[in-house]
């Protein structure tokens, strides 16, 4: 049983933030509030009855101990991951808990695989980035399409967005990937990422009905490329993107997400297809909801509640379909998502 148990939320006055807090009082947590603006925390406390809000900052470890205090769990809901995965990784060491974020920057995710990996697995504790819908949602659905299969040759994950509002966070991550890129796109190929300079392919992906074919971005590189081969062994792993929501995110004026709905979700809809192949053999698995903002929290959660009750199969740094039985977990999101297995 978790209820009662309290998570804290590093950044959690956030657009995904406040989705996670809402998701982890649905389950029976007690969240406790943190992040770098004390003031947003405040407001936040105000609206969320009987919440703690702890302010910390990366910059002050002595702040984060303090938010982490008593708490079995942490999740890391505050961008760019570039700047606060490591130190809310080094709060949760020293606390002695697990550590969970929502991260979709590539680079911040192989830091966290780089640098951490060794320490956490001697420690023995659980360190798992990208538990999200970009890098958790498509690594968990890759590993069920593997099913017995120990290796494939390709995987193929295309998302398929109706559009694609982002949040001041996912800009100002993308904006720091892209100057640690040094303005290059990366893929996954040959078992492992390469930068280009050339723009990326438009093609056509064949989406299960109802969305059926659409134009898509080729090598529209997402997280799922550093959590999928992290411990699938796949040599070629390739994102896509529909061209629509590739030009909303592109695209500066793009508003930000506008809920629609007594959850706070927007409208945006989402269909992530995903495609692995070995030999002349072929396996699929698809996934489809609503917001891709809003359904990151309950990935998180569900991860934290199987993390904190033993359901985990490693330790150390691990992406969500390494840690997690990935068929198992996918159908505890029945709520919130629609999943078909095409073995």
């Amino acid at each position: 049983m978790t209820s009662g148990i309290t998570v804290a939320v590093f950044g959690a006055y956030g657009h995904t933030g406040r989705f996670v807090v809402a998701q982890l009082r649905d389950r029976g947590f007690v969240p406790v509030l943190s992040g770098r603006d004390a003031d947003k925390l405040k407001m936040l406390a105000a609206s969320e009855s009987g919440l703690d809000a702890r302010p910390a900052s990366v910059g002050d470890p002595a702040s984060l101990d303090r938010a982490l205090a008593g708490a079995a769990a942490v999740i890391n809901c505050a961008g760019p991951f570039a700047t606060t995965a490591a130190p809310v990784i080094e709060a949760a060491l020293r606390a002695g808990i697990p550590y969970v974020d929502v991260a979709a920057e590539i680079e911040a995710n192989v830091d966290t695989f780089t640098h951490f990996a060794d320490r956490a697995r001697a420690a023995g504790a659980v360190i798992v980035p990208a538990m999200a819908f970009y890098g958790g949602l498509g690594d968990l659905l890759a590993t069920a399409a593997m099913g017995d299969w120990s290796a494939a040759d390709e995987a193929h994950i295309a998302y398929g967005l109706s559009s694609w509002h982002p949040t001041a966070g996912t800009r100002v991550a993308g904006a720091v990937s892209r100057q640690r890129r040094g303005g290059r796109r990366v893929r996954y190929t040959n078992g492992g990422l390469e930068y280009r300079h050339d723009d990326p392919p438009t093609l056509e992906w064949f989406f299960p009905d109802p969305m059926g074919p659409r134009a898509v971005i080729g090598e529209f590189t997402m997280a799922d490329v550093v959590t999928v081969p992290s411990h699938l062994s796949i040599p070629e792993v390739r994102t896509y993107m529909t061209v629509e929501a590739a030009r909303d995110i592109s695209d500066p004026d793009t508003p930000t997400p506008a809920p629609v709905d007594e959850r706070g979700r927007s409208a945006q809809t989402f269909l992530v297809d995903v495609i692995v192949r070995s030999g002349g053999s072929e396996r699929r698995a698809v996934a489809s909801g609503q917001d891709i903002y809003a359904v990151t929290a309950p990935l998180v959660v569900e991860a934290v509640d199987r993390i904190l009750t033993g359901r985990t199969r490693t330790v150390g740094v691990a992406s969500a379909g390494e840690i997690f039985d990935a068929p198992d977990f996918l159908r505890a999101l029945s709520p919130y998502i629609s999943l078909e297995l095409r073995p």
